[in-house]
């Protein structure tokens, strides 16, 4: 009970503009790194499981680089927290798809 009430009172203390910002940031971040690595799984040539564990591991690169950014406190700069980092997202995981194959053909 008092995990719950500790976190609540975090949240609270979250500036609302700050956060807005930060997680605008974090989509942008998260949104070219998908991109990158569509791009990368395109011009390698790669298929089918081997695209997708690109993707897995561009998204969990890009989760550890922002953990330590955060220097290790996620939920300090966001409502979310750590779910709010690893958390790829369907709209990257179409922008990976659709990079992806603009540079595979």
């Amino acid at each position: 009970m008092s995990g719950t009430a500790t976190t609540d009172s975090a949240a609270q203390l979250l500036y609302p503009p700050n956060v807005q910002f930060n997680i605008g940031k974090l989509y942008t971040i998260k949104f070219l790194a998908s991109c990158f690595a569509g791009a990368v799984a395109g011009i390698l040539g790669l298929e089918n499981w081997l695209g997708f564990a690109l993707f897995l591991f561009s998204t969990a690169w890009t989760s550890a680089c922002l953990y330590v950014k955060c220097k290790g406190r996620p939920a300090k700069y966001m409502a979310g927290g750590l779910w709010e980092l690893v958390n790829p997202g369907q709209e990257n995981m179409f922008s990976f798809l659709l990079v992806w194959t603009l540079f595979y053909g």
